[in-house]
C-alpha cells in the first residue's frame, strides 16, 4: 500500500473499487448483524486505509470521528474504541464463516490494531494495518505504535525496554477486548417482551412465531434500537437494558377454537403509561398460521415504530418518556417529523440547526444524515432559509444522503433521502431504482411508501403514485399533510376535480408555499374563484420570485411534456403571472 492508497488499475486486483465493493457486500449482508455505530467504524477505517492514512488510525481518531467523542477524549480511561473493535472483529468473523466464506477479499481488524487488514484469498495480504517504520516523518505511525513495534522486534537496551514495556502495557490495556461496556446509540430504545400465551398448548407456537416475526419487523425501522427481552426465569432480575429502554412493547395471545386474539401495548418505561394499545383478531381457518403471524407482526411494528407512529409522539409529550442518553438527538428526530408536518421557514431553520448539532456529535448516525439531507434539499426546492455562501442546498443534500447510505446501506430512511435527492437532481430513473431497493427492505414503512409514490406520480404515473400515497395515509393517518396535498395534485393531473378539491381541503399546510400553488390550480379549475384568488395571493406573498424561472421549477420536479403543459395552463388560468418568454 502506497501513501496515497491503492494504486492498481487492474480490475482483477484489489484496488479501491474492489475493496469498496467488498465493504458494501459486507454492510448489505443479513449475516453482518451490527448497529449503525459499528458499520460507521468499519467504513471509516477502510476509507482511511484506502486514502493512505492507515498509519494514523488510532483510538483517538475513531472516537472523535465515529463515536462523536469530544476533542479531549481520554484514550486511557475511556475503553469505547477497544470494546467496539472487539465486537466488530467478532461480527466480521461471523460474516466470513457464513455468507462471506467464498468472498474474494477478506477485511478484518487484527487484534492489537484498529486499522483494517485487507487480503485477497488467493494472493495473501494486500494491505497491512500499519506500515513499517520508514518514509517521511508525517507518515510515521504514532509514538505508541512505533514503540510497540520496536518492542516486538526485541531491541533490548535496558532503559529503552523498560520505557517501552510501560507504554506497551498502556497500549495493550486499551486494546483488550473484554466486551464489558455498551455504547449508547442516538436512537430511542424499545424493549420487546415475548408475547404471553394465555391459552393452552395450542397457543405456544403462535406466541413464539408472532414474537419472533415482530422482532424482525421492528428491526427494519432504523430510527429505533430494538432490545429483545428474554423471559425472566424464577428468582432472577430482569435485564438491566429493559429498565433503561425508553419504551416497552408487550402483549398476549388467546386461542379459542379457531379464533385468535392478540393484544399488544406500548408502555413508556419511566411512567408505565400506556402510549398505545391495539387488539387484533383472526379466524385461523382463513389462512395459514405463518401468514397470520406475519400480518399481525407487520401491523404492530408499523403502528409502533414508523414515522408519526406511537413512538414518534408530538414534542409536547416527549418529556414524559425515558429519553435515551443522547436525549437531544431523539428530540431532534421528533422535531424533524414535526417539521415535515408543517414545512415552514421557522421549523426548517430550527430543525436544520438541531440536525447539524446531531451529526456533529454523532457523525456515525445514518438517520441523522438522511434527515439533514431533506433539510438541505428543501432550501432549494421550497426556498427555505437558503445560505448565501458556499455549496447549494442540493449539493449538500446529496453529500449528506450519500453519507447516510454509506454509513448504513440497509437504512430505509437513508435510501429514501438519496432517492429524493436524486429525483430533484433530475435523475428520476436512478431515484426510482433506489426507491425500489428501499421498499424491498421495509414494505411496511409508510413514510417511504408515500414518498416513493409521490416520486412515481411526478414522473407521470399519477394513478399508481396516488394509489401508493393513499395506501400509506390509510395505514398511517397521522402522516404528514404534505402527502395529502400531493394526492390532491395527482387527482388534478388526472382530471378528477371533485377528488382534487376533497383532498386539498384535507391538507392543512397554510405555512407551506407549494400547498397554495397547488390549491390555486385546483380551486380555479373547479370554479371556486374566491378560494383560488386567496391561494394565489398567499403563494405570491410567500414566493414572489417563483415565476422568474417557472420552467426551471418544473424541470427540477421532472414533469413530462404533457404534465408541464397542464401545469402552465393551470397556472395561467388561476391568475399567476406566467411569462415563459423571459424564461
Amino acid at each position: 500500500m502506497q501513501g496515497s492508497g491503492f494504486q492498481s488499475e487492474d480490475p482483477k486486483d484489489c484496488g479501491p473499487a474492489a475493496v469498496r465493493a467488498q465493504l458494501h457486500t459486507i454492510l448489505s449482508s443479513p449475516d453482518f448483524i451490527v448497529p449503525a455505530r459499528l458499520r460507521a467504524f468499519l467504513t471509516f477505517v477502510v476509507e482511511e486505509c484506502l486514502a493512505g492514512r492507515g498509519d494514523r488510525i488510532k483510538a483517538y481518531s475513531i472516537a472523535t470521528h465515529v463515536f462523536g467523542r469530544d476533542d479531549d477524549f481520554d484514550v486511557l480511561n475511556d475503553p469505547v474504541v477497544r470494546i467496539e473493535a472487539g465486537r466488530l472483529r467478532r461480527a466480521l468473523e461471523r460474516y466470513y464463516l457464513l455468507s462471506g466464506r467464498h468472498d474474494p477479499i477478506i477485511i478484518d481488524i487484527p487484534k492489537g490494531s484498529y486499522a483494517p487488514r485487507i487480503e485477497r484469498r488467493e494472493d495473501g495480504p494486500i494491505a497491512a494495518s500499519a506500515p513499517e517504520l520508514k518514509g517521511p516523518p508525517d507518515l510515521q505511525p504514532p509514538p505508541e505504535m512505533q514503540k510497540a513495534q520496536i518492542w516486538k522486534r526485541g531491541l533490548g537496551a535496558a532503559v529503552l525496554a523498560i520505557g517501552i514495556m510501560l507504554i506497551s502495557a498502556v497500549v495493550i490495556a486499551r486494546m483488550m477486548d473484554d466486551g464489558t461496556q455498551e455504547v449508547s446509540d442516538p436512537e430511542v430504545t424499545l424493549a420487546v417482551a415475548p408475547l404471553s400465551n394465555l391459552s393452552g398448548p395450542e397457543g405456544v407456537s403462535l406466541a413464539a412465531g408472532i414474537s419472533d416475526e415482530l422482532l424482525s419487523q421492528l428491526a427494519r425501522f432504523k430510527e429505533i434500537r430494538v432490545i429483545a427481552r428474554t423471559p425472566i426465569a424464577a428468582g432472577r432480575e430482569p435485564d438491566k437494558k429493559t429498565f433503561e429502554a425508553s419504551y416497552l412493547l408487550e402483549g398476549s395471545i388467546r386461542v379459542a377454537g379457531v379464533r385468535l386474539r392478540v393484544a399488544a401495548r406500548l408502555l413508556e418505561s419511566r411512567t408505565a403509561k400506556v402510549a398505545w394499545s391495539q387488539v387484533y383478531e383472526r379466524d385461523l381457518r382463513e389462512t395459514r398460521a405463518f401468514e397470520v403471524e406475519s400480518d399481525i407482526a407487520e401491523k404492530v411494528a408499523a403502528a409502533v415504530a414508523q414515522p408519526y407512529g406511537a413512538i414518534f409522539t408530538p414534542l409536547s409529550s416527549a418529556a414524559a418518556i425515558r429519553l435515551p442518553e443522547n436525549a437531544d438527538t431523539y428530540l431532534c428526530v421528533l422535531r424533524f417529523y414535526q417539521y415535515r408536518k408543517v414545512l415552514n421557514r421557522e421549523e426548517h431553520a430550527t430543525t436544520r440547526e438541531c440536525l447539524v448539532k446531531t451529526i456533529t456529535s454523532s457523525p456515525g448516525y445514518s438517520t441523522g444524515w438522511a434527515m439533514l439531507a431533506y433539510l438541505y434539499l428543501d432550501e432549494d426546492r421550497f426556498d427555505l432559509n437558503r445560505r448565501p455562501n458556499g455549496a447549494s442546498g442540493a449539493v449538500r443534500a446529496r453529500e449528506a444522503a450519500e453519507r447516510a447510505v454509506t454509513l448504513d446501506p440497509a437504512n430505509v430512511r437513508a435510501l429514501q433521502a438519496l432517492m429524493t435527492v436524486l429525483f430533484f437532481s433530475r435523475q428520476p430513473e436512478e431515484a426510482l431504482k433506489i426507491g425500489e431497493q428501499a421498499l424491498a427492505l421495509n414494505p411496511n414503512d409508510t413514510e417511504l411508501l408515500a414518498e416513493f409514490g409521490s416520486r412515481i406520480a411526478q414522473t407521470g404515473d399519477w394513478q399508481r403514485g396516488a394509489r401508493m400515497m393513499e395506501d400509506a395515509l390509510a395505514r398511517n393517518p397521522a402522516q404528514a399533510g404534505y402527502y395529502t396535498g400531493l394526492v390532491a395534485q395527482a387527482y388534478y393531473m388526472m382530471g378528477d376535480d371533485k377528488r382534487a378539491v376533497e383532498w386539498i381541503r384535507r391538507a392543512d399546510l397554510q405555512r407551506f408555499s407549494i400547498y397554495h400553488f397547488v390549491a390555486a390550480l385546483i380551486f380555479a379549475r373547479a370554479g371556486l374563484s374566491e378560494e383560488a384568488r386567496v391561494s394565489v395571493s398567499q403563494f405570491l406573498k410567500m414566493r414572489p420570485r417563483f415565476f422568474d424561472d417557472f420552467r426551471g421549477e418544473l424541470a427540477m420536479r421532472n414533469f413530462n411534456a404533457r404534465d408541464r403543459a397542464v401545469l402552465i395552463e393551470g397556472a395561467r388560468s388561476a391568475g399567476f403571472p406566467v411569462n415563459l418568454v423571459s424564461n
